[in-house]
């Protein structure tokens, strides 16, 4: 089965600029594809300090939704939202004052990778912080999700001058021998390259199973340490705002301008069937199967399956009901139903409204962005239009992170009500 690599790259071109991220691209590049997945062919897609958040979102989503194995490759930086303080990862236009709509959401990389499984998903990463952000991951950790495993580190960010990303650069190197090792060894390896450089100040990431490392977990990078991890509450309380050129319904996704793919063409097996009575995780990996494998109808029943126990075991409210609300609505997605899936979405925003969660919230404001973006895609003008108001009520009172938002609802709204 072919693999898929995401190779991304990115910090500021301003006078904030912590790390020439992109600089470790074309060390990367000279990789072979098979190399870089760890499988026989591989699909690789390259973003060099992209400009919007919601570009580097339209990637990563259909990188996450591909079948076969998944690997991530991510050099940057990473600070703090003003009104929230979440880390980021800063593009090409972030500014400190501008995190929250110029740079990606750390959480959106764990969310999307949410239907995923650890055994085939990795995400290798070398990330300089700013102060904000040190001291937020050194008291934190850096919640990558139960979904995928985890290596790398994260460096202070230096008072002389731009840094490099010498352990990504670590790690190509080692790569460009045209052999991959398994990765905690790779990890390993690139530890000892850099070790006189960190000079021990790096935390490092070293997670085999996807979960979350307890601070404090700064080791010395000769002998990093396998951290203790946490099984994090049920995911999907985070999610992506709507994707850019999203406003016309019927009408795809913006592409964004990334680098050529470099592509091989491979046939998938056939998946395990989904069984009825899983629970739990095995639940999310059947159904993460039955998606890949187009059986759409069959991942949607296990789904309502778990939120029917979710409800009657924790209420209606709960995490665990509201998670697989989400997962529900995501599938109606994958299955290209937009008017259910923003169906789904309006229904959490206002479970989640109901129960006391702020506007602002990340996981309130997901919603209602998920919501929007599903609404723009629905091509029947007669359902749009119902759903409209609805939509529109709900942007009153959560605005989102995107300028404007309220008012392109109206505005497509009121061209909706005059094609009646």
């Amino acid at each position: 089965m072919p693999g898929t690599v995401l190779l991304l790259a990115a910090s500021p071109l301003g006078r904030g600029r912590l790390v020439d991220a992109a600089g470790v691209l074309p060390v990367l590049a000279a990789v072979a594809p098979a190399v870089l997945s760890g499988t026989d062919t591989a699909n690789v897609v390259e973003l060099a300090d992209p400009l919007e958040p919601q570009a580097v979102l339209t990637r990563l989503r259909a990188a996450a939704a591909a079948p076969g194995p998944l690997t991530l490759y991510l050099a940057g930086q990473l600070q703090l939202d003003r009104r929230q303080r979440l880390p980021h990862l800063a593009l090409a236009r972030t500014t400190a004052a501008t995190v929250r709509y110029t740079a990606l959401p750390w959480h959106w990389i764990r969310e999307e990778l949410r239907l995923r499984s650890a055994v085939d998903t990795a995400l290798v990463v070398d990330l300089h912080a700013d102060a904000e952000a040190w001291r937020y991951v050194a008291e934190r950790g850096l919640e990558c999700g139960a979904n995928a495993a985890v290596y790398g580190r994260v460096a202070p960010g230096g008072r002389r001058g731009v840094a490099e990303p010498a352990y990504m650069k670590a790690v190509a190197t080692l790569l460009r021998s045209g052999y991959r090792p398994p990765l905690p060894q790779l990890h390993e390896q690139a530890l000892a390259r850099i070790a006189e450089s960190s000079a021990g100040r790096d935390l490092v990431l070293a997670v085999p199973g996807g979960s979350a490392p307890r601070p404090p977990f700064a080791h010395p990078p000769t002998s990093p340490a396998r951290l203790e991890g946490r099984i994090p509450a049920p995911p999907g309380t985070h999610h992506a705002p709507p994707a850019a050129g999203q406003t016309r319904h019927g009408s795809g996704q913006q592409t964004p301008a990334v680098r050529p793919e470099r592509r091989a063409v491979g046939e998938s097996p056939h998946s395990v069937k989904p069984v009825a009575g899983a629970v739990g995780a095995d639940a999310h990996a059947v159904i993460s199967a039955a998606v890949q494998d187009g059986r759409h109808a069959d991942a949607e029943v296990i789904a309502a399956r778990q939120e029917q126990l979710a409800v009657q075991g924790h209420g209606p409210a709960s995490d665990e009901a509201l998670h697989w609300a989400e997962v529900r609505a995501d599938l109606a997605m994958f299955a290209g139903d937009a008017e259910r899936s923003c169906r789904a979405w309006l229904a959490v925003a206002g479970v989640r409204l109901a129960a006391g969660q702020a506007v602002d919230a990340p996981a309130v404001e997901a919603a209602v962005d998920r919501a929007h973006h599903q609404w723009g895609r629905i091509k029947d003008v007669a359902r749009a239009r119902e759903l409209g108001p609805a939509l529109a009520e709900l942007r009153l009172r959560v605005p989102g992170r995107r300028q404007g938002a309220l008012e392109n609802v109206q505005r497509q709204l009121r061209q909706l009500q005059a094609a009646q």
